[in-house]
């Protein structure tokens, strides 16, 4: 008699059973924020306290969810902790800009992510894949996190900017890993909102890195100027030319141009490169789960060529890659802040009090869902993922400042996936032991080794 598995449980901390002193509180969230949270915020639909830095509200309650990124989104603003975070990374990128700005960067960028601009993508992102499972054909040991960032790297060069950012791509992939161990942390000074005139040692240590990245921005943007001046009916007519074009007195300055450029270098990729590695490692774990998508993936591939079609015929890779996202997602945080004190139902959210909606946390609440912390991709298949609350699932945020790619990542991520399981199959080794950590997403720390080998 066939017996259904026990659902894998992937590592997680787990929630604290008492509250930490505030020399503790400060370690940990400079360390790894995901350790900070106690089993009652698991639990509650909202948790109101006094904190360091002044008021908190976590808030896990759909309905209070969508009331700050929705129906009341104009009462906040992005958090002030967020904000001393990413502005030196980011300053008026699309992540970090707020009022006129972003509303100005949105509208600029919102060309490039039509259905039909992302269909014209798949193509590029299946040929940039074939050509980077080739690594892979000799089999062994490889770290797939480092891979993902790679490949990801690669599909988005190849689709925003047409292949052309000045830089290596090798040495891309290490500085992005210490751009988020230095400057992407929270700083203790910023719980504390010390002034900003405070120098943070994280940032400080960032200042190489950062400057490394500025000056791909301005390298890449000076070699497509001179190539629109030179030849512009054969220039590419993608992301960076819409960006340089829509420059001017009722557009874009350059300072927000380069801006918005770092944001999608810097971050486009990221989050879609965590995604796919904890979804590789999730199968891996999972067998039973991994034989379902090899199997969909296999039919799929041998009656429809079309990769535009792949991600609403592969309803099965589809769930394990948004199980992933549950488990994993890689902005682990929203940040809000109250403009005006307001209530909602018997909530009283203060001004400037720090508003934290927590796709960590809601994903694995308790009164959400069914064994929240197991790995369990039936979730997401037909009949049971429009069961889900709209907002308590939230990998790309929600409201006006939900991620403008999220279409581009998923069809990225199901085509990726359709490539490398349907040649490889990744298992898990004694050195994969993964621990998610957040710094700015949710990343495996130490990585994510595993042994390929190619599928007969």
């Amino acid at each position: 008699m066939d017996t259904q598995p026990v659902p894998f449980v992937p590592p997680a901390p787990r929630p604290r059973t008492t509250p930490p002193s505030t020399l503790e509180m400060m370690r940990i969230v400079y360390r790894n924020p995901l350790e900070l949270w106690g089993e009652h915020t698991y639990n509650e639909p909202w948790i109101s306290a006094n904190g360091v830095g002044g008021h908190l509200i976590v808030a896990n309650d759909p309905g209070l969810i969508r009331h700050v990124l929705i129906d009341n989104a104009r009462n906040y603003k992005m958090a002030t902790v967020r904000q001393m975070i990413l502005r030196p990374i980011l300053r008026d990128g699309l992540l970090t800009a707020e009022g006129e700005v972003w509303k100005r960067s949105r509208k600029a960028m919102a060309p490039v992510f039509t259905p039909r601009h992302i269909f014209g993508f798949a193509e590029p992102m299946l040929r940039r894949t074939m050509q980077f499972v080739a690594r892979y054909e000799e089999g062994g040991m490889t770290d797939v996190a480092h891979d993902m960032t790679l490949l990801t790297y690669d599909i988005l060069a190849e689709t925003l900017f047409s292949g052309e950012i000045a830089g290596e791509p090798g040495s891309f992939a290490q500085e992005i890993d210490r751009l988020f161990e230095t400057m992407g942390r929270v700083d203790p000074l910023d719980l504390l909102r010390a002034p900003e005139w405070l120098p943070r040692l994280t940032r400080i240590r960032g200042r190489k890195t950062m400057a490394y990245f500025r000056k791909i921005v301005t390298d890449t943007v000076k070699m497509r100027e001179e190539r629109l001046k030179r030849d512009p009916d054969t220039a590419p007519q993608d992301f960076l030319t819409l960006l340089l074009r829509a420059e001017g007195p009722d557009g874009l300055t350059r300072a927000e141009v380069e801006d918005n450029i770092i944001t999608f270098i810097g971050a486009g990729h990221e989050t879609t490169a965590r995604a796919l590695g904890w979804t590789i490692y999730c199968l891996a774990e999972a067998p039973w789960e991994r034989e379902k998508v090899e199997r969909e993936i296999e039919a799929v591939l041998a009656r429809e060529p079309d990769p535009t079609k792949w991600l609403d015929a592969m309803p099965f890779t589809r769930a394990a890659f948004e199980e992933a996202l549950r488990l994993y997602p890689p902005a682990p945080s929203i940040n809000r802040e109250p403009i005006e004190t307001e209530t909602w139902n018997d909530l009283v959210l203060p001004k400037r009090a720090a508003v934290l909606v927590m796709p960590w946390v809601v994903h694995r609440h308790r009164k959400l869902w069914d064994m929240p912390d197991a790995f369990m991709p039936e979730r997401f298949h037909p009949g049971n993922r429009e069961k889900i609350d709209r907002f308590q699932y939230l990998p790309f945020g929600a409201g006006p400042r939900i991620c403008i790619g999220t279409s581009f990542a998923m069809q990225e991520a199901i085509i990726a996936l359709a490539v490398m399981l349907s040649r490889f199959r990744f298992d898990v080794t004694s050195e994969t032991k993964p621990w998610p950590v957040q710094k700015l997403t949710t990343q495996p720390q130490g990585g994510l080794p595993m042994q390929v080998t190619r599928r007969v």
